[in-house]
């Protein structure tokens, strides 16, 4: 039965995406109603994306990154459902993109749709300086005024991409800079010191991890805050038990992913 009090949260699936269970589970617990949807049952009407507050777009290799990545999945969601995108989007509703899902958001225009442009692909994000895919984790400083990064200061999440390198033009990457929608950058914090890692992963234009449409309630992430929901998940996990244990003090279990979502699902205790 449907908890109309709880916000709901659709997580799109399909065609290599493989992160929707671990998404849909971080909604839930941040205390969201999140229901995994294959993008066909949207196609054909079975789902209808208005019914729900948040739109998800998770983790994967989606149409297996054959055309570039998440380009594939944006041009099905641009062929078959740009209209109800774009209603979704005009609406008091959220968007976020998680590294497949920012690069999807990216090639569809949904993001940094400068101008209020959806659908005119601005930006790119590229493969990794290395050319090599990176799985590891990163320390992002976070800014702006989305209501996904409100109360955000530091945290630490893992990544896991290939094509992960934040690129623009000079002139479009100072209009982002100068209109605040920059959301998270990457940073040499706590853990990049612990397992002694430089800060930028792919080599992204000013460091940027994260950006925002104009109005703040689309953002896409290269890195995986659905990864970092549990404080056992984090690689200095039981270098922080034992400081705990010999201070005396409780360990928080929550890990730092769940501020996001928790700031996705508290977004709309406002309508209550």
């Amino acid at each position: 039965m449907t908890d109309v009090s709880r916000p709901r949260i659709i997580v799109l699936s399909g065609y290599g995406i493989n992160c929707e269970e671990e998404t849909r589970y971080a909604f839930e617990i941040a205390g969201g109603e999140a229901e995994i949807v294959h993008i066909n049952d949207l196609i054909s009407g079975k789902k209808i994306l208005m019914n729900y507050d948040i739109m998800a777009i998770p983790g994967g290799f989606s149409f297996g990154d054959d055309t570039g990545s998440g380009n594939a999945f944006a041009n099905r969601l641009r062929n078959h459902l740009w209209n109800m995108i774009t209603g979704f989007i005009k609406e008091d509703k959220l968007v976020i993109g998680i590294c497949n899902g920012f690069q999807i958001l990216v090639n569809l225009g949904l993001l940094p749709a400068i101008d209020k442009e959806y659908g005119k692909r601005q930006v790119a994000l590229l493969h990794n300086d290395s050319a090599k895919y990176m799985d590891r984790w990163v320390d992002l400083k976070f800014e702006g005024n989305s209501p996904w990064v409100k109360g955000i200061e530091t945290i630490s999440l893992p990544i896991a991409h290939g094509e992960g390198k934040f690129y623009s033009d000079d002139t479009t990457l100072d209009i982002i800079e100068d209109s605040g929608l920059v959301s998270a950058r990457y940073f040499k914090g706590e853990m990049c010191d612990y397992q002694d890692l430089i800060s930028n992963p792919n080599g992204s234009m000013n460091e940027i991890a994260s950006i925002t449409d104009v109005t703040g309630r689309i953002i896409g992430m290269m890195p995986h805050p659905e990864r970092a929901i549990h404080v056992t998940q984090l690689p200095n996990f039981q270098s922080l038990k034992e400081s705990a244990l010999r201070s005396g003090k409780i360990l928080d279990e929550e890990g730092p992913g769940m501020k996001i979502f928790k700031n996705g699902v508290g977004y709309f205790d406002k309508k209550k």
